[in-house]
């Protein structure tokens, strides 16, 4: 019979040798004495052949239920882990906040371009098309220039302060500067509203910032940094449709809307104040439903949220009362009854429902951002930005520019492509509008299904470089639809299977390009930040370096196509913007994804132990 394990006695070990009562011969052990010598004990002999139960089984379980069996293990069950989907993303409340909040924006913005230029040309009718239309350029770029100079700052505050409340007052920046623009009458008082609207707001690295902080594991990410531009695509197919329906409702539905003295002396403010609606229903759902996310003010007061929740619980009460109230079949029970069982409920300590946030004692300094990844990364960024902005802006200048017509040019001059040639394609902006809002939702489409299969399959990295070639190769043809053969006759807009073929196969490859790029972008500027105290700084950062590609590329562009179109060389803007492309794919190559916490600071590892000890039983 095998020994049983050894049992500690004080400060040595001896082995338990079940004793048989009924031996007749000896046997010798061996055991360890006191002082931890070998002592040879005789004991009876055990007859070789054990009579029929004289073994019992119970009473060497009872020695094992005693002593212990140190030597079992016991080995957890593997599970599977489940495939991520949309369903499984967690805090589902929390993002549905964050994008309402983000859709504000794009909405605004996109409402705006279908009627910048008639608000303008209503401050002086006397003024030509050619100053309005650098006037609406100069509105276009002010926001954008003004979030360049304040997106860092804003992005400081936010890890400093908080996340919520940079939001807030974000949103309620750009609610005062829709009611200001809207009741401008000076092209001088519109600019001054729109800058304000642009210094006041950076939310988009804030929101970033956020999303990161909701969605801590790395599986769920690439879902979840979707959602932000995804709902910015939204907004961009609803809001020219809004902008286009409610500007000027004077001349549009003088039935409805005439002899209204306010609308006809602010024509273009009813958009504006349904898009300040908008952003102050958005405000409000932030202020109550949305919770802070940032480590250190995570604990902090909320009187939004607290607000909400007892409004909640109060609307539980009531719907509770109702239901007991219907519960006629139901008998209260007599405490008084002998018969009747008394159960007694054991209190239990109430665990907070919050997370533990991770209270770093240290700070990275401003100096120690700068790391070698997160330069490379803000540098993609930023080209991504200047070609992505800079197409968007001149192509709708393309498509509307008057297709070639030999009458409106010299007699010497001759086309010769592939590189001499000029004009556009003629399109009426009904026809863009309605070609852009069915590619954009296309758009949505694949980023809903099918960019959570490439970048699990590939890698953020991997899919990111992928799909950066898409740009150069449009931007490179994009040019050619001027050349392409039309069933009309010039100067005609352009119109033929053939056009239409080449003009939808160009933007389709734009849109999966725009689809796949843009959130890894996101993803990665997140990812490469060097510690988490200054998360939101790093998201600020590239909030700025997009604003400053959207500000000098849109205007630099302009006058770069203006200068293609007088000297027959259209395509020049567009091949200057394949360059750059290609040089955002080879940047790409220096561009690592990393774990958002590169450099390790003194006290960063306790604060950590301490916050996984406090977080026990979160998922």
């Amino acid at each position: 019979m095998p020994e049983t394990p050894l049992r500690p006695q004080g400060s040595h070990y001896s082995s338990i040798q079940p004793s048989d009562s009924n031996s007749d011969s000896e046997e010798s052990s061996l055991t360890l004495n006191g002082n931890g010598n070998k002592q040879k004990q005789q004991r009876k002999p055990l007859r070789k052949s054990r009579e029929p139960g004289l073994y019992d089984p119970a009473r060497r379980g009872s020695f094992d239920e005693e002593d212990g069996d140190p030597l079992s293990l016991q080995v957890p069950p593997r599970t599977e882990e489940k495939p991520v989907t949309w369903t499984s993303l967690p805090h589902k409340g929390q993002l549905l906040v964050l994008c309402l909040a983000r859709l504000s924006e794009p909405l605004v913005q996109s409402s705006l371009r279908s009627y910048v230029f008639y608000q303008l040309k209503s401050f002086d009718k006397s003024l030509p098309d050619a100053t309005i239309a650098y006037q609406a350029g100069i509105i276009q770029g002010a926001f954008a220039a003004a979030q360049l100079c304040t997106a860092m700052l804003w992005g400081r505050m936010s890890d400093d302060r908080g996340r919520k409340s940079v939001i807030l007052f974000g949103l309620s920046g750009a609610m005062m500067s829709c009611i200001g623009f809207g009741f401008s009458s000076t092209f001088t008082q519109a600019l001054v509203f729109r800058s304000l609207g642009g210094a006041l707001n950076g939310n988009v690295g804030v929101m970033r910032t956020m999303i990161s902080e909701i969605i801590r594991e790395k599986k769920f990410q690439s879902r979840a940094f979707l959602l932000l531009p995804m709902v910015a695509n939204v907004g961009v197919i609803i809001g020219p449709m809004l902008g286009g329906l409610t500007s000027d409702p004077v001349a549009a539905y003088p039935g409805l809307f005439g002899g209204i003295k306010w609308l006809e002396t602010f024509p273009y403010s009813p958009p504006n104040i349904l898009s300040a609606i908008f952003l102050a229903f958005a405000s409000l759902a932030v202020w109550l439903g949305l919770e802070e996310t940032h480590d250190a003010f995570i604990h902090r007061k909320d009187f939004g949220v607290t607000l909400s929740r007892k409004v909640a619980a109060a609307f539980r009460k009531i719907r509770g009362a109702r239901q007991n109230d219907q519960n006629n079949g139901y008998l209260a029970v007599d405490d008084q009854d002998p018969n009747t069982p008394v159960v007694e409920l054991s209190a239990t300590a109430a665990k907070s429902s919050k997370r533990v946030g991770i209270q770093y004692p240290n700070k990275l300094p401003f100096r120690r951002i700068f790391t070698y990844n997160v330069v490379t990364t803000l540098i993609s960024h930023a080209l991504l930005a200047l070609s992505m902005g800079t197409f968007q802006s001149i192509f709708y200048t393309f498509l509307s520019t008057p297709v070639y017509d030999p009458a409106d040019f010299p007699a010497d001059y001759h086309p010769h492509p592939p590189l001499t040639f000029t004009g556009g394609v003629g399109l009426p902006p009904r026809s863009i509008g309605f070609a852009m809002a069915i590619l954009g939702t296309i758009g949505i489409i694949m980023q809903l299904f099918l960019y959570p299969i490439i970048n699990n399959r590939f890698g953020t990295v991997l899919s990111w470089r992928m799909f950066l070639y898409c740009f150069p190769v449009v931007y490179t043809l994009v040019p050619f639809l001027a050349i392409i053969p039309s069933t009309t006759p010039a100067p005609s807009p352009k119109t033929g299977v053939s056009f239409w073929a080449a003009l939808t196969a160009l933007i389709f490859i734009f849109v999966i390009g725009r689809t796949f790029a843009a959130p890894a972008a996101q993803i990665l500027v997140n990812n490469c930040c060097p510690h988490p105290t200054v998360l939101g700084t790093v998201h600020g950062m590239g909030q700025s370096a997009s604003a400053a590609a959207r500000t000098v590329g849109p205007a630099l562009g302009g006058w770069v196509y203006g200068v293609g179109l007088e000297k027959g060389v259209v395509g020049a803007t567009f091949w200057a913007l394949a360059g750059v492309a290609g040089l955002s794919c080879f940047a790409s190559n220096f561009v690592k994804d990393g774990d958002g916490h590169e450099i390790r600071l003194e006290g960063d590892d306790e604060a950590e132990a301490e916050a996984e000890v406090a977080n026990r039983g979160f998922r």
